[in-house]
């Protein structure tokens, strides 16, 4: 019989992907309480209301501070790495949103924490749980597809649908300095669908950036606190087991990311598995089956809740999608049944996994050396970039101890 015990949460961040969360980890019956802190306290104690919380902070040093078991960051994207770091030290459990980080010195300095303390990182890469990413687990499995040789993983995700809206909320009146956030500093979603699959990590990358013409003020040197003039980047990846992987990250792009925001495509000896908007198919050398019935999750909210207040419409379809047919419902909480679910399914899945691996005393999926896998090849693409697309060395922290 599993040692189990009951664990606080504290959700740092009262943006849009919070109240999904705190609904779940509310609802988890080995979760005693879920807590909240904002750097915009009014926007923490409205949110808190909204949700039934509790216990709020000022601050998320006293959130770390206090008695709480574990933190789940919802902050901004360069923010994730020094504030998981921080956490750590101060003896926290931390789950944190995509990326892990944006220097590789702080992915390492992640990894070494989580082993000197023997405490938890997860990160939460929805991409891990897409229908798309557990149909090709099991046909790997059962090997459908022969040996796999060449991948391809995109997200593609024009910033006119959606972007716009979620740097001004989250930005303030000087959001342009930070929606040219560069793409492949976010590639989790793109890198991390792959890898969820062939359990391989990327040694070299090449890549090439295009520069933004829009002249918008975004994605301007001279405005971006990254210093960053990409909006689309293509990068090609050796694996360990001399595979090949390609990945896209696209923030100017005629195509409809509120239908489908990642795209998989799996090329074998024996099997291939490609993916279009609308379309999924399954092919071998005798013909072509198409499966985008296995592929459509059902919505698990409408379209105007209450907890999707603070999202653009054309990013709220993401927010609320639930269940496919490929999913394991039976392994989830029978509390969560109803409850918000959103990214293709991913939202109960990756809660539970969380509240698991701290309470039971195991590894997450997406622990920290997974993470870090799915992470630094887009690190060291957006260096490539930068360099013309010279080709470029990918270290490596190993696998994740037993």
């Amino acid at each position: 019989m599993p040692w189990f015990m009951s664990i606080s949460i504290g959700v740092v961040g009262a943006g849009q992907f919070a109240p999904s969360f705190l609904r779940l980890w509310s609802a988890h019956p080995d979760v005693s309480d879920v807590r909240l802190t904002d750097v915009l306290p009014e926007r923490a104690a409205e949110m808190a209301e909204k949700q039934g919380v509790r216990i709020t902070y000022q601050s998320f040093e006293e959130m770390l501070a206090s008695d709480v078991d574990a933190v789940a960051i919802f902050t901004q994207r360069w923010l994730h790495g020094e504030m998981a770091i921080q956490a750590l030290e101060a003896g926290k459990h931390v789950y944190s949103t995509v990326p892990m980080a944006i220097e590789a010195d702080q992915i390492a300095r992640i990894i070494e924490l989580v082993k000197e303390t023997g405490l938890t990182y997860m990160m939460g890469e929805t991409s891990f749980y897409y229908p798309s990413s557990v149909y090709c687990r099991q046909k790997l499995a059962a090997g459908d597809f022969g040996r796999v040789f060449y991948t391809e993983g995109d997200y593609v995700h024009d910033m006119d649908l959606g972007f716009y809206a979620a740097y001004q909320y989250s930005g303030g009146e000087e959001w342009k300095k930070t929606a040219s956030f560069p793409p492949m500093l976010y590639p989790t979603h793109a890198v991390g669908n792959v890898l969820s699959v062939t359990g391989q990590h990327a040694t070299h990358v090449s890549c090439i950036g295009v520069k933004d013409d829009r002249g918008d003020g975004v994605f301007d040197q001279e405005i971006s606190q990254f210093g960053n003039d990409f909006s689309n980047a293509t990068a090609l990846f050796k694996l360990a087991d001399g595979g090949v992987m390609r990945t896209n990250e696209m923030r100017r792009v005629g195509y409809p990311s509120h239908l489908r925001e990642s795209r998989l495509r799996v090329f074998g000896t024996e099997g291939s598995f490609e993916q279009l908007a609308t379309t999924t198919l399954w092919q071998t050398k005798e013909g072509v089956e198409d499966v985008s019935h296995l592929m459509e999750t059902k919505p698990s909210s409408s379209l105007d809740d209450d907890d999707l207040a603070n999202v653009d419409p054309a990013l709220r379809d993401a927010f609320r999608s639930g269940l496919s047919p490929v999913h394991d419902r039976d392994r989830l909480p029978a509390e969560f049944a109803g409850l918000h679910n959103g990214h293709e399914g991913s939202h109960h899945f990756l809660a539970d996994d969380f509240v698991r691996a701290v309470a039971d005393k195991t590894l997450p999926p997406i622990n920290a050396w997974v993470s870090a896998r799915y992470t630094l090849p887009g690190i060291y693409a957006h260096q490539s970039a930068l360099q013309g697309g010279v080709q470029l060395e990918i270290p490596d922290h190993g696998d994740a101890p037993a």
